[in-house]
């Protein structure tokens, strides 16, 4: 087992709106689907482990691209949206925010008389996990939301989140049981968010003398060492920069799915009657699902399937979003998804956009390119949590702007 990494965040406060989260949970739960049916509940597992693919699953959904709200809203969504199902999917979420953490003991005993696993090693596992990073790792942060994701097969992985006493930004940590050794020698593998200057962690290689001089709490010899340490750190402006975005995927993404020849691109993805702006979507969604881990470097592009609350980069896109979740529930209920023709298709999307990269050179515009798409997205339903302005019909828009 090994821990999986941290975010630090800037902190955002208010709560998602119903119209948003209601989506999220929808298109979260087909998206882990989808991953389920093509990779197996490994992968599901080891990429909620990411916090690059886990901050770029956020994006896609509508979240803010940057901010902590992306931990608590998107595992709030997927909670709601998996549990019901979780006997077929083999997937189950404990914990969350708040009080609802301190359920996660509660939870974890009711999951395993479900499953049969160990719950006593699985409520153990969540308690240490918790301990060590707000007891053994003093970095100013403190846990307010927990969650063990666990599968069938006894394997999980957990993500939670401390708020920095002084500084008003917050933290995440994730965790997966593959390879985890100890608990207590340099278990993390990933953790995201800002430098804090000094700090207490008995959990570091280094502090092996210092435990053995406090208390082993492992009696084990640890087994491996953490080689691949993945840190992000967001920033605190809620706008897009070039800084931001790998403009090479972008630029290829949007020539793909704008401005490629539209009767040859229907044929390919065999979705007739979508437009280039969900299909922009789609291929976003795609990657998230199919893209590799090096695909996620940049979380800030997957707000280009479908905005943010806050309005940036640009609104969400209500009549896109809505299309995008439609696609993707009406493709797994197909009796074979692995061999149906959407998802051959969508993964052609995804790959084609890759192919188009190899010899792409952006010319980046990103201003241009994120003014169109405020503009598309009012058009097509855009709302943020605070709605204003009048909705410009599509002929206001103009002809299509040289972005890329």
């Amino acid at each position: 087992m090994k821990r999986g990494g941290t975010a630090d965040l800037p902190l955002h406060y208010g709560k998602v709106p119903k119209w948003l989260y209601e989506r999220m949970s929808k298109l979260g739960l087909s998206i882990i689907e989808n991953i389920l049916a093509d990779y197996g509940q490994d992968e599901v597992l080891i990429r909620l482990a990411d916090p690059f693919w886990f901050q770029s699953f956020g994006a896609v959904m509508g979240m803010d691209w940057h901010s902590s709200g992306v931990t608590t809203s998107v595992m709030g969504a997927l909670k709601r949206s998996v549990n019901p199902n979780s006997m077929s999917l083999g997937i189950h979420i404990c914990g969350g925010k708040g009080n609802q953490s301190r359920e996660t003991p509660k939870e974890i005993l009711k999951v395993s008389e479900l499953t049969g696993i160990d719950g006593a090693l699985m409520v153990r596992n969540s308690r240490m996990v918790a301990k060590v990073d707000s007891t053994a790792l003093q970095d100013g942060y403190q846990l307010y939301l927990h969650n063990f994701i666990l599968s069938d097969q006894g394997k999980w992985t957990v993500v939670q989140q401390g708020m920095h006493f002084r500084d008003g930004t917050a933290r995440r940590y994730h965790w997966h049981s593959d390879n985890l050794g100890s608990f207590v020698n340099g278990p993390q593998r990933h953790i995201i968010g800002r430098p804090q200057g000094a700090l207490l962690d008995l959990s570091s290689h280094e502090a092996a003398q210092n435990r053995e001089g406090i208390i082993s709490l492992c009696k084990e010899a640890p087994e491996s060492v953490v080689k691949e340490f993945r840190s992000l750190v967001m920033s605190a402006e809620h706008q897009v920069g070039t800084v931001d975005i790998d403009l090479k995927r972008l630029g290829a993404m949007l020539y793909v799915t704008r401005e490629a020849n539209v009767d040859d691109f229907e044929e390919l993805l065999l979705l007739k009657g979508i437009g280039p702006r969900t299909m922009q979507a789609l291929a976003l969604v795609s990657e998230v699902i199919h893209g590799g881990p090096f695909r996620f470097q940049d979380p800030a592009r997957f707000s280009f399937a479908h905005g943010g609350k806050d309005g940036y980069p640009f609104p969400v896109p209500l009549k896109v979003y809505d299309q995008t979740i439609e696609i993707f529930q009406t493709s797994i209920k197909s009796c074979d998804w692995s061999m149906s023709e959407k998802n051959v298709a969508i993964r052609n999307l995804h790959q084609l956009c890759v192919k188009a990269e190899s010899a792409f050179r952006p010319d980046s515009d990103l201003s241009s390119a994120i003014q169109r798409e405020r503009m598309e997205s009012r058009a097509y339903g855009g709302r943020t949590v605070v709605d204003s302005g009048p909705v410009p019909k599509l002929s206001q828009i103009g002809a299509q702007l040289s972005l890329f």
